[in-house]
């Protein structure tokens, strides 16, 4: 380690122009050091397995109710038209009564608002309607 005791003029207001890099280098030494020791700890991981992505076909059964709700927020029941939330109300209330009862499964523009697709989740709980689910796209695999 080196120290610097003064100027060689023995002027001792003389502002000293060289940063003593000794320290930085022992502090990053140390550093250094900790890191090779911990990281082999760090990096042993847990093995487990995990879940594996599959597509289901789903079969399609005449007794599932589909509707489409496109993006100006038209809804649709088996490719007929229906005026308003009271309409499918009418029509998932008769549904909901049989027995087993059919799933709904909603098909969503990707650019209809939320608003429009909560009105139809909304009126099928008011139907009594119990599984209700979404039709998407899977994504590209490559």
């Amino acid at each position: 380690m080196s120290m610097s005791v003064g100027s060689d003029s023995g002027d001792e207001d003389a502002v000293m122009s060289e940063i003593n890099t000794t320290p930085l280098v022992d502090v990053m030494l140390v550093l250094l050091i900790i890191f090779l020791i911990t990281s082999p700890v760090v990096l042993h991981l847990q093995k487990i397995n995990l879940p594996i992505e599959t597509n289901q076909v789903v079969k399609t059964t005449p007794e599932d109710v589909n509707i489409v709700v496109n993006k100006d927020g038209e809804m649709y029941w088996n490719q007929k038209h229906l005026a308003n939330t009271d309409e499918l109300f009418d029509f998932l209330a008769k549904e909901s009564v049989k027995v087993p009862q059919p799933e709904v499964k909603i098909r969503g523009d990707q650019q209809t608002r939320y608003e429009f697709i909560g009105k139809v989740l909304y009126t099928a709980q008011r139907a009594g309607i119990q599984k209700v689910g979404f039709i998407t796209e899977p994504p590209d695999k490559g």
